[in-house]
């Protein structure tokens, strides 16, 4: 067992204070991570918020990125010395999981947001001893080190600066897995992005990659508009300036988009990514919302054709989606790295305050020694 700086939310709603925790050794199929950079996820401050009744006090954490340690008997897909990038955790022998569709996974709460191993042990103790609610998406990197399972860490070049890699296993790769993997535009269609947080903006990076000739960005915040008409937006509305339905209908010669997204989890957005949709169009659902929040649609309106999914880590296979979006980054085609700005651990609260207030779009933590 090793101790540790780790930052600890112990209440709903409460702040991430800095504390000295013990982390057990990897087990035979555990890789021990050295983290360099954690990114700070919508999903995190969700959960800190009890919108997923993740048991607390708790470490939370799941974009860790870094160095592999050490590794239990059993691993042989990583070893000491390699760049890793930590994602999400799913049982791996489902019918679902079979299929590379692990976001899909029956127990994929339990994997993710059940505070423990699947054996229901913790993998962590604060200085009294007590057990902490950990192992949060297989990970919980909001920490100086990680323990990670074999499944879910995945081998990235050593090139590239591994601190700026972490959000890549969650939010950067739901968005871009969103259009790539799950949408899959073709050259010349027509996608409405609502929502230019950092899930937004890298499906409108995505949306470029992939040859889409209209790319409409929705949000309230001018500064976010003006990032993402640099990202690849050939056009950026904001709610507060018209009606968005209709000035999408409008700029698609009165169809609607043959794509759109929701990456807010409001349903009111979401009602208006549905109806900005041409005849046959699809929306995908990004947005995170309390369990039980519903929506209404107009029925008729997905009668004729249209069709609403929704859609988990970008329907990504995290070892082969990963690995190509560092390779797409080294040649400047998916610069996911303008949408980071980096923080001390001990400063995290700085950081959420900053997300929160939108001023941050993608926060990493860094680690005491990094600093």
């Amino acid at each position: 067992m090793a101790t540790m700086n780790a930052a600890v939310v112990r209440e709903k709603g409460g702040a991430f204070a800095i504390e000295k925790v013990v982390l057990e050794e990897p087990r035979d199929n555990e890789v021990l991570v050295r983290i360099a950079g954690v990114g700070l996820c919508h999903t995190d401050l969700v959960v800190r918020d009890q919108f997923f009744p993740t048991p607390l006090p708790a470490i939370l954490g799941h974009e860790g990125a870094g160095i592999v340690e050490r590794v239990g008997r059993g691993v042989t897909k990583v070893a000491p010395g390699d760049h890793v990038v930590l994602s999400y955790a799913s049982c791996g022998a489902c019918a679902n999981c079979q299929r590379g569709l692990k976001g899909y996974c029956p127990d994929l709460y339990a994997y993710n947001f059940s505070g423990a191993r699947p054996d229901g042990s913790s993998s962590c103790r604060d200085h009294r001893g007590d057990c902490l609610s950990s192992f949060f998406f297989a990970q919980s990197s909001f920490a100086d080190y990680a323990l990670a399972t074999e499944q879910n860490v995945v081998k990235i070049r050593s090139d590239v600066p591994i601190e700026l890699m972490g959000p890549l296993g969650c939010g950067i790769q739901t968005g871009a897995g969103a259009v790539i993997n799950a949408l899959r535009p073709g050259a010349g269609t027509s996608i409405a992005i609502f929502g230019a947080g950092s899930v937004g903006l890298a499906a409108v990076m995505a949306a470029k990659l992939v040859g889409c000739t209209t790319i409409i960005a929705v949000d309230i915040n001018a500064k976010r508009l003006a990032l993402a008409e640099t990202l690849g937006a050939t056009m950026v509305i904001s709610p507060t300036d018209a009606d968005c339905v209709a000035a999408i209908r409008e700029a698609t010669a009165g169809e609607g988009v043959q794509f759109s997204l929701e990456c807010t989890g409001i349903p009111a957005v979401v009602r208006q990514a549905v109806d900005c949709l041409r005849l046959t169009g699809t929306c995908g659902i990004l947005g995170v919302a309390p369990l039980g929040t519903e929506v209404a649609l107009d029925l008729n309106g997905l009668l004729f054709g249209r069709t609403v999914r929704g859609i988990i880590e970008g329907d990504s296979i995290p070892d082969i989606f990963i690995p190509q979006l560092v390779d797409l980054w080294m040649q400047g085609r998916f610069p996911f790295d303008r949408l980071i700005q980096t923080f001390s651990l001990a400063d995290i609260e700085s950081a959420v305050r900053a997300s929160e207030r939108g001023e941050v779009l993608k926060p990493v933590l860094l680690p005491y020694r990094a600093n």
